[in-house]
């Protein structure tokens, strides 16, 4: 069993960096009935399908020397950017509809980017996070692993 409860009418969400579900507890915290409210998707390829230039080169006149630079990561990049554009929907929601308790699940990374951009009223109304990445899987599927 959880050491949380997800009460009714709290918004779950769940999430990638390609993927945002924004989820609804009809049921109550015994018997989770998860309804969607929103989904988002976000087509991002992988980098070499994005990035087309090579990376470049730093010359250091003094030393005479020269070194690569890394590059760019457009998947990463945009990874990121879907966490604040979602994260910003979220903080509308929360605004517009007064909801009091919120559920985050995404990957450990995600999950990280997200923490850095959630607003103040969003944080506080966070009451579990979990980890897992389960944005593929069914609202079904999402509710059993939710529920214990």
């Amino acid at each position: 069993m959880n050491r949380f409860s997800i009460p009714h009418d709290a918004l779950v969400f769940v999430g990638d960096g390609q993927k945002a579900l924004f989820l609804r507890n009809a049921g109550d915290a015994t018997l989770l009935n998860l309804t969607t409210e929103r989904v988002f998707t976000d087509e991002n390829p992988p980098t070499h399908d994005q990035g087309t230039d090579r990376p470049g080169r730093v010359f250091q006149s003094a030393a005479k020397k020269r070194s690569g630079m890394e590059t760019t990561d457009w998947h990463e990049l945009e990874k990121e950017r879907f966490a604040k554009r979602v994260a910003s929907a979220l903080e509308q929601l929360v605004r517009a509809e007064r909801i009091k308790a919120i559920v985050v699940v995404a990957p450990p990374r995600t999950l990280a980017e997200l923490r850095n951009a959630f607003h103040a009223d969003v944080k506080n109304r966070i009451v579990a996070e979990i980890d897992k990445d389960l944005t593929k899987l069914p609202v079904g599927e999402i509710e059993k692993h939710l529920a214990g």
